[in-house]
């Protein structure tokens, strides 16, 4: 067994020992670029590499890693959420304290001076800068004639005049019911031949209907022949003590025709010729349309059964539906202007003759008839019609409706003045007719009223008062503060790469604005 040579390891250990230093520099290299990468890049492995890492690393080529980046990184998220947590709330409380501190002293300071260095406020003496409407002390708004004229402001006048209730409403347009009949023979028969064979045909008072062959109808021709020539012979009998007036027989047989419906004419002719006939002519009762026909050619006839329905239409009825709440405002002999969908821009004038005497507990609506005059038949049954019912009623103080302000919790109405004044009267409104309101008090009659442009003035006046108010409670320091406030500085667009903070956030125009201290902007990495 040789003996080893040491010196020969020593040589060789001395040999390799700058190669391990330069290894070991390598490795040094290695695990900084570790480091970014674990850190920046997101790269997996276990807690303790990652210190490893922190810990061996180095600043990059432009030294910008500092000790507390390192040092961010190296937390956990539990304890970066605490950290974020703890000077979230080191902020919040001192916000309450600085507010707290700021109304404790605004409450202890006197109101005194007025705000009269800010532009925009314009009030009653101190805000006297505002371009456009003056307000007064009381309220009022003040303008020239070319404000008047450029806002548009019309105005009316309160005028004691009569309250006509104009009610709006549908309806349908139904058949006149007087103006309706039915043509039902007394007798029973057989149709021999129709006259007027469709619904819908058009026919006269007088005009033959149709022909019906009866037995009762020749029963009676009979009689009627046999009374008249007995008439006749007993009127020639030479027997003294026979009276020759038999009239009476004669008469009473017509009598029984006429019953029947059946016209003079027709027993005329029969007596006339002395010849019964097998039909007998029925005509039409009135004069108009048939809505209804219930018979045919040679069909078997009952006594009563209607044959045909005849309507007049020179008149139709107008069937509409009002409100309970407008059942009192519409009463008989009330106008009535009624417009019909079919017949754009015509207007029929009509009345009302009836109002229901009950109400529907379904629908909660209350009927009435209008009648209307239809001339040439243009109004059809069944058509829809929008009904505007006017009922004129006792004479009061009114204005437009336009006039009144309603802001829920009060009516409001613009009083001219005089001088270009236009002062806010709170009223008492009564009953709604047509285009007026009743005005119960606040108003007189004469008085000029403003008609238009009531939001722009009531913002106005309110407005006014918003200003006084805040002028009464803020503090002296305030006040002085709020003149003196220049208000933020805007400077033109240079796009230059300082005027983004750290965050990314665009802080152009922001660095004197008074209140806010900003931050540095610094170069984007």
């Amino acid at each position: 067994m040789k003996p080893r040579n040491h010196s020969g390891d020593s040589g060789n250990t001395a040999s390799t020992k700058p190669r391990a230093d330069a290894d070991s520099g390598q490795s040094s290299d290695n695990r900084a670029g570790a480091y970014q990468t674990g850190v920046g890049g997101g790269t997996s492995g276990s807690r303790e590499d990652r210190v490893l890492r922190i810990g061996d690393a180095r600043p990059d080529r432009h030294g910008r890693l500092s000790n507390v980046r390192i040092r961010w990184a190296s937390l956990s998220v539990r304890a970066r959420r605490m950290t974020l947590a703890a000077a979230s709330a080191m902020v919040l409380l001192f916000a309450i304290v600085l507010i707290v501190a700021r109304r404790h002293t605004a409450a202890s300071t006197p109101a005194a001076g007025a705000m009269a260095g800010m532009p925009g406020m314009a009030g009653s003496q101190d805000m006297k800068g505002m371009a456009g409407m003056n307000v007064t002390e009381n309220g009022s708004v003040k303008l020239t004639a070319d404000q008047v004229q450029k806002f548009g402001i019309t105005f009316g006048t309160a005028e004691i005049r009569p309250l006509t209730a104009e009610t709006r409403t549908t309806g349908v347009i139904t058949f006149d019911e007087t103006r309706i009949a039915q043509v039902a023979p007394k007798f029973s028969g057989f149709a021999e031949q129709l006259y007027v064979n469709f619904t819908g045909q058009p026919v006269r008072r007088g005009q033959p209907l149709l022909e019906i062959y009866s037995p009762e109808l020749v029963a009676a021709q009979q009689e009627l022949l046999l009374a008249g020539q007995l008439q006749r012979d007993i009127g020639r009998s030479p027997v003294p003590g026979v009276s020759g007036n038999s009239g009476d027989l004669l008469a009473a047989a017509k009598r029984r025709l006429q019953l029947w419906d059946i016209s003079d004419g027709q027993i005329d002719e029969i007596l006339r010729t002395g010849r019964s006939r097998r039909t007998l002519t029925m005509f039409a009762p009135v004069s108009g349309v048939v809505v209804e026909k219930k018979v045919l050619q040679g069909q078997a006839i009952m006594a009563g059964e209607p044959l045909y329905t005849i309507a007049d239409l020179s008149d139709v009825w107008v069937d509409v539906q009002l409100r309970e709440a407008d059942a009192a405002a519409v009463t008989p002999g009330s106008g009535a202007a009624i417009e019909v969908s079919g017949l754009p821009g015509r207007t029929f004038d009509g009345r009302v003759t009836y109002v229901y005497p009950t109400l529907d507990s379904v629908s909660r609506a209350l009927r009435a008839r209008v009648v209307v005059i239809n001339s040439g038949g243009i109004l059809k049954p069944g058509m829809y019609a929008t009904v505007r019912l006017l009922t004129p009623g006792r004479s009061a103080l009114t204005v437009p409706n336009s006039a009144v302000l309603r802001t829920g919790e009060r009516n409001v109405v613009f009083v001219d003045m005089g001088n270009g004044e236009l002062m806010p009267h709170d009223v008492e409104i009564g009953r709604t007719a047509s285009d007026y309101m009743e005005i119960l008090s606040g108003l007189e009659a004469g008085q000029r009223v403003v008609t238009s442009a009531q939001f722009l003035l009531d913002s106005e006046s309110n407005l006014g008062e918003v200003m006084k108010a805040m002028v009464g409670q803020m503090g002296a320091g305030d006040k002085q503060n709020m003149s003196d406030m220049p208000g933020m500085n805007m400077p033109a667009k240079t796009g230059g790469a300082g005027e983004m903070n750290d965050k990314g956030a665009d802080v152009r125009g922001m660095t004197n604005m008074p209140g806010m201290k900003m931050p540095p902007a610094t170069p984007k990495r």
